[in-house]
């Protein structure tokens, strides 16, 4: 399903429609709505909630303001490509989008963004990369506060190792402390996570949520949405 713009988009439209026309907001939504398509906002809504990815371009569409999203695979199926050029796409929609990882150089990262979209600049000013030795949610929220926006997207790479340095607070509440800042900021956090490799033995097409590597606990609910990554395929 494309819309011409995210949904955040088209409520500050509609925002702008309503002070310009002195209409009520219901109005001006609808207004938006009928331009895209729709009979109604609440329709466009329904469509936009029950929508179903089938192409890497179209996951941009199925993420909201708010979403926790877990991206799966096991090691080497193109997880952090998948999320690099989920950024990249963003950022022609011009969102605002961090990077966080404990894995990458700055080198290997810029050649890596280089090497999917030839026009990347190294100082994009709409792409923050970070990669501190000192990331956790903590860390995270601390680097973002001040520049996130409504529908900004934050990756970090990847979920379990947020999980290995025990001066830092538990996984479950560094995970439950990013679900509530995105809500709060009304931006897509992005978690990069490991497959746990007894799912490599096991003849199924796709993993699932009970195959993320998980050293020590987290409730797997708190990820509202999750992408895996399976022989060229996304799965949700």
């Amino acid at each position: 399903m494309k819309l011409t713009a995210p949904i955040h988009v088209l409520k500050g439209k509609a925002k702008e429609l309503k002070r310009s026309e002195a209409i009520t907001m219901t109005e001006a939504l609808d207004q938006i709505a009928k331009a895209e398509g729709f009979n109604s906002w609440s329709l466009l809504q329904s469509k936009v909630k029950a929508f179903t990815p089938k192409t890497k371009e179209d996951i941009l569409s199925y993420l909201h303001p708010g979403d926790l999203l877990l991206i799966g695979a096991r090691p080497g199926l193109g997880k952090t490509t998948f999320t690099l050029q989920l950024l990249l796409q963003a950022i022609k929609e011009e969102r605002i989008c961090f990077f966080f990882s404990l894995e990458y150089t700055q080198k290997v990262l810029s050649a890596k963004l280089v090497e999917l979209d030839k026009k990347f600049e190294p100082n994009e000013p709409l792409l923050k990369l970070d990669l501190s030795d000192e990331i956790s949610s903590d860390y995270i929220m601390s680097q973002t506060k001040d520049t996130v926006r409504e529908g900004s997207l934050i990756a970090v790479d990847y979920l379990q190792l947020l999980d290995q340095n025990r001066r830092k607070p538990s996984l479950q509440k560094q995970i439950e402390d990013l679900k509530a800042y995105a809500k709060e900021k009304k931006c897509i956090v992005i978690f990069i996570s490991q497959i746990d490799r007894a799912f490599d033995e096991e003849e199924r097409i796709k993993p699932s949520m009970e195959d993320v590597r998980l050293p020590n606990p987290l409730d797997m609910a708190l990820f509202n949405k999750s992408i895996f990554v399976q022989n060229g395929q996304i799965h949700t």
